[in-house]
């Protein structure tokens, strides 16, 4: 990893930062991916952080804005991906963008003249008045109505809002309201301790656990410069490939229930049910949480690398087995052909990652790109992306990419059962996790969660949290989710979410 320039912007906001998003585009345009944006405070002012990656590398550019001012000169007009970065920090920070017009509202919509949770360094907190009205429609003409969908529906669900601008049956606008999970985890990372931080990866998002506290650790051992244990990295991708069979199994479930799919419901929830048991089994968590510690993992697994084998295999049989059943009922597979289609240069365009990506023609999966636990030595079947882009070509990728966590599994339970601390259960700490003392120091971290690339910024002083910023899968696709709707209908809406695999929670940290 390598770090880009650091632009400081001293003069007045017209303005001399307007090289930043210059550099940014730059780089974009000459085959850098846009990862994220990061706003954190520092003893000098604010500091923005576009995270971009290429090839096998991830690093940066920097603005530093001077404590008290509040605008910045926008990326998205030039950087599409990163609108809902600047909206996320217009609500939590009160930085406003240059060069285009005030954003909607996202993660904390507040009433005008309302403290912002996290104003720029120098300013107080004031107290924050979150505004509850749904926003107001932006489709107009005759027989356009608006439909609030959310944030309370039926069956388990987060809580967010769709606003659906229709003239009867199609969707031609949709906006999303996801601030009704916001709780704030970002601003509760500051001043802990690392074991603490660990705790709060893991709740940040809590379908992909593993991945948040594998990327959070990741930073951390970076900072550090720390390798874990060869066993511990074993152990680390079987954990994550177990929460990704859970997460498309899920989407799998959703999409079976939508289509009314009655005995195909009930046998993918047994099949995720099954993979929720062995990661208790393993860990004695169905989340896997207490696993992934900074250094390594917490302890040996409650199964050897023969006993997981013999799970895996009988679990796969299965699923396989009613995953090509599914495949062949023309009743489930109309109903996702040709819906909720992300072409690839929308993909490319907002940078789309995880299966949603690799559906419409994106090749990243940091397993392999920047590979890190045991993915660098396990050979990683990566899938082929695939281009069409709609409902059912995702649900492809989504099988596709269980199929190779059931080899990685393998190949992993290989390397336990090679290992003696691991064939008898005991072993010396060491074998398990590596000491962190009280390091200082920033550094990425980063993890291929089921739904895509999570990646952590951390800063460290004397082994506490300054500030961890998050980037969730979710997040980063969720800007694209609505443009996957011009030309469907409401009933489609079920098969869209489900085959875009979302956590709100993820979204509105």
């Amino acid at each position: 990893m390598t770090t880009g320039g650091v632009i400081s912007a001293l003069e007045d906001d017209a303005f001399a930062g307007d090289a930043f998003p210059a550099a940014v585009a730059d780089r974009v345009e000459h085959g850098a991916r846009f990862v994220g944006l990061f706003a954190t405070p520092s003893t000098e002012g604010t500091r923005l952080v576009a995270v971009l990656a290429r090839d096998r590398t991830i690093d940066q550019e920097e603005l530093l804005l001077p404590a008290g001012w509040t605008r910045y000169p926008g990326l998205a007009q030039r950087v599409p991906a990163a609108e809902w970065y600047e909206r996320a920090i217009l609500d939590l920070h009160g930085l406003e963008p240059t060069g285009r017009p005030r954003p909607d509202p996202l993660v904390f919509p507040l009433r005008p003249g309302a403290g912002r949770p996290r104003p720029m360094a120098g300013a107080p907190a004031g107290p924050t008045d979150p505004d509850p009205l749904s926003l107001p429609p932006r489709l107009e003409g005759e027989g356009v109505f608006t439909i609030p969908y959310g944030p309370v529906r039926s069956g388990v669900f987060e809580a967010v809002e769709y606003l659906v601008e229709t003239p009867g049956e199609d969707i031609p606008h949709l906006r999303t309201r996801v601030f009704y999970k916001h709780r704030g985890i970002e601003k509760r990372f500051e001043g802990v301790s690392i074991d603490d931080g660990v705790l709060l990866a893991e709740r940040y998002e809590g379908v992909a656990s593993v991945a948040h506290a594998m990327a959070f650790c990741g930073a951390v051992e970076r900072v550090a410069g720390v390798e874990i244990p060869p066993t511990a990295e074993a152990v680390r991708v079987v954990h994550a490939e177990l929460e990704r069979i859970a997460n498309h199994l899920d989407s799998t479930v959703r999409h079976v229930e939508g289509a009314g799919q009655a005995v195909a419901f009930a046998r993918f929830s047994l099949h995720k049910e099954r993979v929720l048991r062995l990661r208790g089994q393993l860990s004695g968590s169905r989340f896997g949480r207490g696993v992934i510690v900074p250094g390594g993992i917490s302890g040996p697994p409650g199964l050897g690398g023969a006993e997981l084998l013999t799970a895996v295999d009988r679990l796969e049989k299965a699923v396989r087995a009613d995953c090509r059943l599914l495949l062949a009922t023309p009743s489930f597979v109309d109903r996702l052909r040709g819906t909720g289609v992300v072409s690839p240069e929308l993909a490319a365009r907002y940078t789309l990652v995880g299966p949603v990506g690799r559906a419409s023609g994106q090749h990243e999966d940091v397993r392999v790109s920047r590979p890190y636990a045991a993915y660098g030595h396990l050979g990683q079947p990566l899938a082929e992306p695939r281009s069409d882009g709609d409902a059912l070509t995702r649900l492809h990728v989504r099988f596709d990419e269980m199929w190779g966590s059931f080899h990685l599994l393998r190949q992993a339970a290989d390397d336990l059962d090679r290992t003696e601390a691991a064939q008898t259960g005991r072993g010396a700490g060491s074998a398990w996790q590596k000491d962190i003392g009280p390091v200082s120091g920033e550094a990425l971290g980063w993890a291929e969660a089921p739904q895509g690339e999570v990646v952590y910024l951390v800063e460290l002083q004397e082994g506490s949290l300054v500030h961890a910023r998050v980037r969730s899968a979710s997040f980063h696709n969720l800007a694209a989710f609505a443009l996957a709707f011009p030309h469907d209908i409401l009933t489609d809406f079920v098969f869209i979410e489900a085959s875009f695999g979302l956590s709100i929670a993820g979204v509105s940290g």
